[in-house]
Order: C-alpha cells, then structure tokens, then sequence
C-alpha cells in the first residue's frame, strides 16, 4: 500500500478532482496514440473534463460553506451535463446542418455562463468581463451605429454558432488545447517527475555557474533550457525560480530584481521551441502549416532574447560587484550527465520526429513513452506509482488555465464570426493608420498592451490575430510575420503590470514587491519590442529566406542588443556610463536595425565600436550602485 501514497494523502475533494484528472489525462493520452472518433467528441470531452476540474479547485469559497459549495456543485453539474449533451447530440446536428432546436438553446446557454464563471475563477475577472462584453455585443450590434452596427441575431442562431459549431466555444482554441497543449503540458509533468528538471538546472549552473552574476545567468539559461519542454511562463517561474531566485539572493540580487529575472527568463520559454505555448499551435492552424515550421521560425528571436538577457544579467552583475558562486556550490556536469542525461533523450527525439513530419500530438505521445522507459534505467530516475499518478494528475491540472482561457476565447471568436467584428475592427484601424504599415503595428502593439494587461497570452493573441492581422496582411505582410508579431507582443502579458502572472509567481517566491517585480520584468523585457518589428519588416529572423537574408538581421540584432542593453542599465562593461556615452550607445544601436541598410549598418558599427573603446579607455574604475 506504500504505492498508494499518493491517494492517501488527498482529502475527499481532492480525491475526486484527482480521479477526475487521471482518467482525463489517460485519455488525452488514448486519443493522442490512437486516434479517436471525431474533433468534436474529443473537444466535448476535453473540455468537459476541465469545468470539472475548474469547478473543484477554484472553489467559490475557500471556507467550502454550505452555500458556496452548493454553487459549486451546480455549476459542476451544470458543465458536465451540457458538456455531455453536447458530446451525444452533436452528430445529429451536424448531420442536419447545423440547425438546433429549442434545448439546444437552453443547454448552449448553460454551458456559455459555465464558461464565463469558469474563465472568471481561473484565468481572472478581466478575461470573463472581456467575454461577456462580446458576447453582449452580439445581442446589441444591430442597435449601434456605423461599422459596428449589424443585423439582429436570433438567441437560437448566436447559440448555434457559440455552443453548436466549431467556430464557438468547440472552435480552434480548445481543439488546439486538446489534441496538443495537455499533452505538452504532461510531458513537461513527466519530466519534472523524473529529475528532468533538475537536470537542466544542474547543467545551467555548470556552465555559467563561474561567470559574474552566475546565479542570474544560470536562471537566464535554465529557464531557457526549460523553456524547451514548459512553454509556460508561471510554469517556468514555479519550476527553476525555486532554485535561483534564492540563490540570487544570497549572493547579493535584491528580491525584486532576482524575481525580474526569472520572470524575464522563464517569459522567453514561451516562444523557445521545440514546446513553445499554446499560441503557437493556434498560429500553426491559422496559418495551415506544421508546427514544426512554426517552431523553426522561432529558433532565432528565441535565441535573441535570451543573449539579451544574458548581456543584461551581466551588466548588472558587474555594476553591483556580485559575488561568483562557490566551487561547492557548482554541480559536476560529469556526475549531472551520468545521473540524468538520459532524461534528455525523449526530448531529442520529440524534436527529431516533428522535424521529420510527425503529428505534434503524434510526437508528443511517443515521447513521453519513451521517457517513462528510459527513465527505469536509473533507479533515481524511476517512477513509482505514486509519482506516475502525480504525473498524470499534474499534467492535466496544468492545462486548466490555459483550457479556460481558449474556451473563454471561443465566444470571443465565435462572436467576431458571427457578427463580421474583424472587418469593421480591421477597416477601423486601416483608417486610422492610413497607408503606413509602421503606423498600423504600432497601434497593434498598444492593443496587445492593453489587452494583455488582463489577459493571458494565448486569449490576447487569439482576440489580436482575428481582429488585427487581416489589416495588417491587407497592407502587404507576410502572414508568418504578422502571426508572429501578434504572438510576441501577446507573450509579453505575463510581464505587463497590472496583471504580470510571471511577474507575481516569481516575486511571491522572492518574498518581493509584486509591483516593483512586474516593472523591473517589463523594463527588462523591452527588447521583446524590437524582435517584432525587425522580423517583420525583414523575415530572415523568421528563418523565411536565403541564408544572407537570414544572417544579416540575426548579427545586426545582435549587436543592436549590446548597444541597448548598455543604454537601458546605464552601465558598461567596466565602468558606469555618463549620459552621453548612454546616448551613443542608444543611438549606435538604432542606428543599425532602423532599415538594416548596409551603409546605416557600417555607421552603427563604427559608433557601437567607439561606444566600447571610449567606455574601456576613459576610466576603469567600477562604481557600484544599488539593484
């Protein structure tokens, strides 16, 4: 019974959410190898599974009285029951073309209220009021005026489209959630299970471990290297942050600025391939190419970012004089490798079997089969019951915020459908932005600000790609380009205050200010708004092109990244800059991503190069300042 563990730990709601999330996780995992009979009975079910969940983790009440609890249990119900109906009931509707009668209506209203509450409990109000704000514009649209004006849409056909088509609640979004993001997500679960994680922390540390401001540079790099296999920002935080961000404490990072760090770094896993987050597959499906096409075209910025960072941390690291890390303290790659290099081979093979043409979900699932077997070659690696269950229950819990938000995004979507929102929206912004395409990202950029200040990612990038990327495409973007610019800014949400979900885990492990954190993290993160700009406008960065096309922008980022990051922390490798020689730097930095004009190129090396040797040649004293 010692293998049970795991089962007798639990109180009975936690008993039953953890059945709940087994058996959803060993079927995601059934479908995925498979097959199954229909998308629209895999994503009823999915989601069905995950109101389940919803419901019996984020209580209404954390004291669980009488009253809250009947709540709960009704809308528990509620979910299941329309979740269920929807999985019996919708072959005879596709089979009459889509037309529904009036239980139809009652059970489509019952499950969008679910959603909403559902979106509102996990995810936060903000999405949920976004939510019903559309969806109320779908009941009013025929009373405003000009572009934003529509038909009146009947109950019946508005639930139609929302609960009774695949371009509602049932759209992309959550079929995006089931057939790929779960199972991401579990082989994430299964791989911390086994000292996965551990492995990448161990391996960042040996290698930077030495450098200045190592403990920052190992979070920079074990948060990338995580990044590979979460695609979760929070996940990323919660996972490598409880092993740096103490660690950076220690040897001198303020809390607030350790917090930043892991936050900026675990923000990049996000867009790191080859498991980036969820918007990535939903880029995949808007564009009808492969996910490994989307993941290849990310390899670049993701790289980019994170040399920024790096560059950042060691800036910093040697304005405020930090102490390198103790040889003790630095783990063996020799004995990491020996105990848990292993663990790295599912991963290999994840990246080599979508690279060949394998199904993401395809992959996915032999890959974490693959992990389970190796994983028995150690005995510290192995799993026993216990943590193969906690495995599968984390998994499937994992993917709860990201399902609630995708289904929330469904009505959204389904409202755009149904009313034409994009057209009038996009025909707006065209308006406003006249013939300039520059003019219309950087609107774009604002909206995907503001929405993100409440929105996760995956949401801000779904409700941003339908109304803004058609009047983008329409001035002559490359589609690839446009998805990606919409995404990036859409990743920056979880380091935009007020709502910096990354942010806040991160400072709740450095015991700091989850404000501070949150303007620390999007300062340190303003390079993730030159990334987009310049792979738009050159698509090389997205790896669309010839080799030259493809190098040039890469190296002038690159050294644009330098000049930056000098400016921004006021600080260069040697000594504290003047405010001149910041502005050189500024300057020397625009100067060579502007229009990556060969002449302009050669001006901004000149003035980058003369930044440095008058920085290194002025004085070399260190002036040490606070974090």
């Amino acid at each position: 019974m010692k293998e049970l563990k795991w089962w007798k730990e639990k109180d009975r709601i936690a008993r039953i959410a953890a059945v709940i999330a087994v058996a959803g996780a060993l079927y995601q995992l059934y479908v995925a190898g498979f097959g199954w009979s229909s998308e629209m009975s895999l994503r009823s079910t999915h989601l069905t599974v995950i109101l389940l969940l919803a419901f019996l983790l984020y209580p209404l009440s954390k004291k669980r009285n009488r009253i809250a609890g009947a709540v709960d249990v009704a809308f528990l119900l509620s979910g299941l029951v329309a979740g269920a109906y929807v999985y019996l009931r919708w072959p005879t509707v596709a089979a009459n073309a889509g037309m529904i009668n009036r239980t139809d209506t009652i059970f489509g209203i019952i499950m969008v209220i679910v959603v909403l509450e559902a979106a509102r409990r996990v995810v936060g109000t903000p999405l949920a009021i976004i939510a019903a704000v559309f969806l109320a514009y779908s009941f009013t649209s025929q009373f405003l005026p000009g572009l934003f004006g529509t038909k009146a849409y009947s109950l019946n056909y508005i639930m139609s489209v929302l609960y009774m088509s695949p371009d509602g609640i049932f759209g992309m979004p959550i079929g995006v959630s089931a057939q790929y993001i779960v199972l991401f997500v579990m082989f994430g679960s299964f791989l911390e299970a086994t000292g996965g994680g551990k492995l990448f922390t161990d391996i960042a540390f040996a290698l930077v471990g030495r450098a200045f401001g190592g403990p920052a540079k190992a979070a920079v790099v074990s948060s990338g290297l995580m990044g590979m296999i979460s695609g979760s920002a929070a996940a990323n935080v919660a996972t490598v942050g409880t092993f740096t961000i103490p660690l950076m404490k220690r040897t001198g990072y303020s809390a607030n600025r350790a917090a930043a760090i892991e936050a900026c770094a675990s923000t990049g896993g996000q867009f790191t391939p080859p498991v980036m987050g969820a918007a990535a597959f939903i880029i995949a499906g808007t564009l009808g190419i492969s996910y490994g096409a989307v993941a290849l075209a990310a390899v670049i910025p993701a790289i980019l970012f994170y040399f920024y960072l790096y560059v950042n941390v060691d800036i910093v690291a040697r304005e405020t004089k930090i102490e390198r890390l103790k040889p003790e303290e630095i783990p063996s790659v020799k004995k990491t490798l020996s105990e848990r290099g292993h663990l790295a081979i599912p991963l290999f093979a994840l990246i080599i079997m979508m690279a060949i043409g394998f199904s993401p979900g395809k992959s996915v699932f032999w890959s974490i089969i693959l992990l389970l077997i190796v994983a028995t070659c150690r005995k510290t690696t192995r799993l026993s019951l216990s943590d193969f269950l906690n495995a599968l229950e984390n998994g499937m819990k994992g993917t709860v915020a990201i399902a609630c938000a995708c289904a929330a995004a469904g009505i959204i979507g389904g409202v755009i459908t149904l009313t034409g929102l994009a057209l009038s929206f996009s025909s707006i912004l065209v308006a406003l932005a006249g013939t300039s395409v520059f003019m219309l990202l950087f609107l774009t950029m604002i909206a995907s600000l503001i929405l993100g200040m409440g929105l996760p990612t995956t949401a801000c990038y779904i409700i941003l790609s339908v109304l803004v990327a058609p009047a983008i495409i329409g001035l002559g973007g490359l589609p690839i380009s446009v998805q990606f610019f919409i995404f990036f800014f859409g990743c920056v949400s979880t380091i935009t205050p007020p709502v910096a979900l990354a942010a806040y885990t991160a400072a709740g492990i450095a015991k700091a200010n989850p404000m501070t954190t949150g303007y620390l993290a999007f300062r340190m993160g303003l390079i993730a708004f030159l990334i987009p700009f310049v792979a738009f406008y050159h698509p090389g960065l997205l790896m669309q092109g010839n080799i030259i096309s493809i190098i040039v922008p890469t190296i002038c980022v690159g050294l644009s990244i330098i000049g930056f990051s000098h400016a921004l922390e006021g600080h260069g490798f040697k000594r504290r800059l003047v405010w001149w020689e910041r502005i050189l730097y500024f300057v020397s930095a625009a100067v060579i991503v502007v229009q990556l004009n060969w002449m302009l190129i050669c001006v901004g090396v000149i003035l980058l190069a003369t930044a440095l040797f008058i920085e290194r040649t002025r004085g070399l004293k260190v002036i040490s300042t606070p974090i």
